[in-house]
């Protein structure tokens, strides 16, 4: 596993140089698919769902992304996109359309369905993460402003 972390860290370490992130942003970029690889690790080891490992890495990788986005002051795409390479699923797309070629129709369908399946729990796991941040900025700039008295109740 821990093998495994250090090769998340380097995909997302080259898909940084690809992206042009630069400095320490880059290092930053490259650990989050690190933590992100870590997260799912960890959870196929504890449970057999590739569905759940992959939401709890997409979940803590959002949360990552968020932080490192406002200590860094950087946007969030920067540290998302690099740490959500390893995650991808290509390999499920690769044998999607390899067992269509091969003519397994029902083969290609399972394989289509679970690929986009993990694709969606992405999506989801970025979703949450995101609005539940924004919701939580708007209640502290609402909070702020009534401290000041610059909002009516």
């Amino acid at each position: 596993m821990f093998l495994q972390v250090i090769y998340a860290f380097i995909v997302s370490l080259g898909f940084g140089v690809l992206f042009n992130v630069r400095d320490k942003n880059l290092f930053f970029a490259a650990l989050g698919g690190a933590v992100g690889w870590f997260f799912y690790s960890l959870t196929m080891n504890l449970s057999d769902s590739s569905i759940l490992a992959m939401l709890i890495a997409s979940i803590s990788i959002s949360i990552y992304a968020e932080i490192f986005s406002r200590v860094l002051k950087n946007p969030v795409t920067l540290f998302l996109v690099c740490s959500l390479i390893p995650l991808v699923p290509g390999s499920g797309m690769y044998y999607t359309v390899f067992e269509a070629v091969e003519g397994n129709v029902f083969g290609s369908l399972n394989n289509g369905i679970e690929t986009l399946s993990l694709a969606g729990v992405i999506a989801v796991g970025i979703i949450l993460v995101s609005t539940l941040s924004r919701l939580m900025q708007k209640l502290k700039i609402r909070r702020n402003q009534r401290k000041l008295g610059n909002v009516e109740e």
